[in-house]
């Protein structure tokens, strides 16, 4: 797959040189994460990640303190109620794994959303600069093998959506 991908980037960027026109490249990723509205997107999610990880170990450390609480009743309490106190504890367990899963789950469908919402806001800003900058083609960073770095347009490009977008919605 990466070879035929490389054969194709080669083909693409030898159409185009005979036509004397040459690609640029942009680093989506340095974009993302570098861009004003990327940072404030990362830190927000970051911050709730966090809390709600700090949420789920106390109720955690609630649970292992039943557990032993528990453990340390064993030999008082009768064979049922003890049966229905362990059951009981293992529900707690798979509730604190699916509300786990439900949280990085939140949080990573948060990413795809202002990932998706940011690249949105940008495509326009790249085709507005290729329109002023007479640029045939711009390719991501990623795509290439070696380029000369005077057709890295990135930073030109994060400018110019820090001065049009300050945050996004996710």
């Amino acid at each position: 797959m990466k070879l035929f991908r490389l054969i194709l980037l080669f083909f693409f960027i030898s159409f185009f040189n005979l036509s004397a026109d040459t690609p640029y490249f942009i680093d989506f990723k340095y974009v993302l994460n570098e861009s004003v509205a990327g940072k404030k997107a990362q830190k927000d999610l970051k911050v709730q990640l966090e809390k709600g990880l700090e949420q789920l170990k106390s109720k955690e450390k609630k649970i292992q303190e039943d557990e032993k609480k528990i453990i340390s009743q064993k030999k008082l309490l009768e064979a049922p109620e003890y049966k229905k106190k362990v059951e009981e504890l293992r529900s707690q367990v798979s509730k604190l794994q699916t509300e786990r899963q439900k949280l990085l789950n939140s949080v990573a469908k948060k990413r795809a959303k202002a990932k998706n919402e940011l690249l949105k806001n940008v495509n326009p800003i790249i085709e507005q600069y290729m329109k002023e900058k007479n640029i045939k083609m711009v390719i991501d960073k990623r795509s290439l093998l070696v380029a000369n770095k005077e057709l890295d347009i990135t930073k030109d490009i994060t400018s110019l959506l820090n001065g049009k977008l300050k945050s996004i919605n996710y």
